[in-house]
Formats: C-alpha cells, structure tokens, sequence
C-alpha cells in the first residue's frame, strides 16, 4: 500500500515537472518573439503611438472615488502578481517535496544560484560604486527559468533530464533570492498599520491551510485584500502573490489533487502564454536613438553585461565546484563540469526578474529605458552563448 501510494506521489511529480518544462520551454520563445516585436515596433512610424498605448489610464469609478491606472500599472503590479503566485508554489513544491526537499538535494543547486546571486551583484556593485547606478546592484542577479528552459528546448532531446531538473531547481532558489532582495532592499518606508492589516490576512489563510479547508474562494478572496494592503504597506504589491502560495494547502482530499496542484496547474497557461508576454511587450517598449550611447551610462551598462554574461557562469561554477571539493554534495547522474558550464552561461538570461528589479531601482526613464536595452542585449548573448556551448558539447558525448 506504501508502495503504491509512493509510486502515486512520483507519478503525479513527475506529470507536474514535465508540465512545467514544456509549458516554459514554448512560453520562452514566445517571451523572446514579444521582445523583439515590441522593439521593432517602437521604432516604427507608429511607435509613438504604441509607448502610448501602455501609458493609458483605466479603471472605474465607486461612489464618485476614481481608481484609475496605466495598463503598464496593471500588467507590472496587478498581473504580475500571478505570476509571483505561480513563482511562489514552484518554490513551495520544490521545498517540500522536489529537488530541494533535502540538505542533500538541495546543496548543489542552491549554492549554485547563490554564487550566481553574490559574484554578478559585486561585480555590478564594484563598477558603479559611488555613482548614481549603484542602486541597481541587484539587477544581473536573477536567472529567467522560461527563457532558459526554453534554450534547452531548442538544443533538443540530447539534453540530460537531470540538467533540466538542475536548472529548473537553480532558478527557483534563484527567484526566491531575488524575492527577498526586492522585499528587504527595494521596498519604500513601512506602513506600520497596512503591514499589521497584512500580517492578520496570512495568519488567517494559515489557519484555513491548517484546518484543511480546501475551497479555493477562502484563500483567492482574502489573498485580494492581501494584495491590496501589501499594495499600501510599501513592499512591492507582488510580493502578495509569493505569500498567498506559502499559505495555499498541499494535502490530498478523497483521492483528487490538493488546491495548490490545482492552482498550479490552472496557472501555468494564463501566465506563461499571457502575463509574461504582457509584461514583455509593455515594458521593452523602448525607442532607441544616438542618446543612449551618453558615456554617462557606460558603468551601469558594463555592470548588467558583466554580471550576466561573466558574473553569472563565474559564480555558478565557482560555488559548485567548491559545494563539490568539500564533498557537500555531488554532480547530478548524468551531468558533467562541461554540461555545468553551460548551464552557468544559461544562467545569465536575466530577462523578467532584472527587468523587474529595474522598475524598482530606477526612476529616471532614460537609465529605465538603457538598462532594459542591456538587460536584453546580455541575456541574448547568453542565450546564445549557453545554446551553442551545449549544442557542441553534447553532440561530443553522443560521438
């Protein structure tokens, strides 16, 4: 009977993790065609028109009170809250019952994303200490699991299952370093009385998780409220979505999937195929001209390259190695120092979350405006880098 529940239990992992990598592997493609349309076409005739367009103001009114907000409000704090939802149950499932749900599954991955997180973040820093841009240390840090997934997609069936499930697994550690990074050091000034408001919303949704209350309207109508006092508290709306997943059940009813397998599930398509292409056509927008080559911005441009493209494959293989050496963990079967290497270098697709923290660092809109050019300049590079690195190397092992 444990047997079979076990083998149950694996079976419905392994339907999830496949989902998962298939549905990111496509919804990087599709990321990486909106980002070029959207800047090709700001650069048209009708480009005005377009930057415009993401600019209007929508909304309704209530009792004469007006609650009126840019689409690109919308999509950056409304819609991408869903996608820190789904971000937020990756996480979850992955702490408890996925590649990070031990010390010893967990090691290698997770010093992995963390050299990836320390060495870009220094070597930005290190470059524009004492400028202005210095703020925007955390940009090169973050690894985007669809754009990366999706390269592996292109490489073909030659890539080893364990190098996807090592990347899928560096990149979730990877999104929850970059969550705390945003709630802790790109959050403005605490509103002490919105922050308690929040506090008693999580407590009741954990009650409702503890008392194994499983209808979906008892977590996803207070986790609305929730996003709108963290919206007021000064931490990044977003971050809503992150705490709702923490507090969605994961236990079983009668046989059928928990409420959090469910959502997962439900939220895959919407988000990968819709959020993210959003949020990718609305936020490079971005009409290049002779202004951005101002030398004024050659150190924050030399940070987010030389994070991505060196930092990042520097400090993955960096920390590995040496998790390796002090035997704290192992190479994943199937996996060796050149396949890592270029994993390393897919790490340096840095896409959404750095686009993200740019929004958050920045204010002025043609530092906004050259760092979201960079950020897709480094990422293609890596992109690219990674994609032939491992087309190479793989094709050697099969010889």
């Amino acid at each position: 009977m444990v047997k079979t529940t076990n083998s149950m239990q694996l079976r419905t992992m392994s339907k999830f993790f496949n989902e998962f990598v298939k549905s990111q592997q496509f919804g990087g493609v599709l990321l990486l065609a909106c980002t070029f349309f959207s800047i090709i076409i700001s650069n048209t005739s009708v480009g005005e028109h377009y930057v415009h367009f993401w600019h209007q103001q929508i909304g309704f009114n209530i009792n004469n009170q007006p609650f009126f907000q840019s689409i690109e409000f919308v999509i950056n704090d409304g819609l991408m809250s869903i996608f820190f939802l789904l971000v937020g149950m990756e996480i979850k499932r992955e702490l408890i019952s996925g590649e990070l749900s031990s010390v010893q599954k967990a090691m290698l991955p997770m010093s992995a994303a963390l050299g990836g997180m320390i060495v870009p973040a220094i070597i930005y820093f290190v470059i524009n200490k004492g400028l202005p841009t210095a703020y925007g240390w955390a940009i090169p840090m973050a690894t985007d699991i669809a754009f990366a997934l999706g390269i592996l997609g292109l490489v073909g069936k030659k890539v080893p299952v364990s190098l996807k499930i090592f990347i899928t697994a560096l990149a979730v550690v990877d999104d929850l370093g970059a969550i705390v990074v945003i709630g802790i050091f790109y959050s403005s000034g605490i509103n002490f009385v919105y922050a308690m408001m929040s506090v008693a919303l999580i407590v009741i949704l954990l009650i409702f998780n503890k008392m194994k209350y499983s209808n979906a309207l008892l977590y996803f109508i207070p986790g609305i409220f929730l996003w709108y006092t963290i919206h007021h508290t000064g931490v990044h709306a977003t971050l809503s979505g992150v705490l709702l997943a923490f507090t969605l059940p994961m236990h079983e009813k009668n046989g059928s999937p928990s409420l959090m397998a469910k959502a997962e599930h439900l939220l895959h398509t919407p988000v990968n195929f819709v959020v993210m292409p959003l949020f990718a056509l609305a936020n490079t927008c971005i009409e290049l001209n002779t202004d951005m080559l101002v030398v004024i911005h050659a150190h924050m441009i030399a940070g987010i390259a030389a994070g991505l493209c060196i930092g990042k494959p520097l400090g993955i293989l960096l920390f590995s190695y040496i998790t390796v050496k002090m035997k704290w963990a192992e190479l994943p079967r199937g996996i060796d120092w050149i396949d890592l290497t270029g994993a390393g270098l897919l790490g340096g697709i840095g896409f959404t979350m750095s686009v993200f923290i740019t929004l958050l660092a920045f204010d002025a809109p043609d530092i906004v405006k050259i760092s979201k050019v960079t950020i897709v300049i480094a990422s293609l590079i890596a992109g690219v880098a990674g994609f032939l690195w491992l087309r190479v190397s793989l094709r050697k092992v099969t010889l």
